[in-house]
């Protein structure tokens, strides 16, 4: 959660940067996170290319540890239901 916060805050600092130079970001936010996206899942298909030239299989059990985390990073854990208040 620390990384997502920090991420947050590098975030708005050069938001606030930026509205102090008057500059426009250079994409528009959903533009800027498809072509994010787009990023991340592109650079699976060579690893994923890779083993299937090489003869192996390429399974889902393969890409949920092999792709997956590099995709969606380490997800927040889910609080455990018997915290105390």
């Amino acid at each position: 959660m620390k990384l997502y916060l920090i991420a947050l805050g590098a975030g708005l600092l050069v938001g606030v940067i930026y509205g102090l130079l008057n500059v426009r970001s250079p994409a528009p936010p959903v533009i800027a996170l498809v072509g994010l996206l787009g990023i991340l899942v592109g650079e699976q298909i060579v690893p994923i290319v890779k083993r299937w030239i090489g003869g192996d299989g390429v399974t889902l059990s393969w890409m949920r540890t092999e792709c997956a985390p590099h995709v969606f990073g380490e997800l927040p854990k889910q609080a455990s239901k018997n915290t105390e208040s």
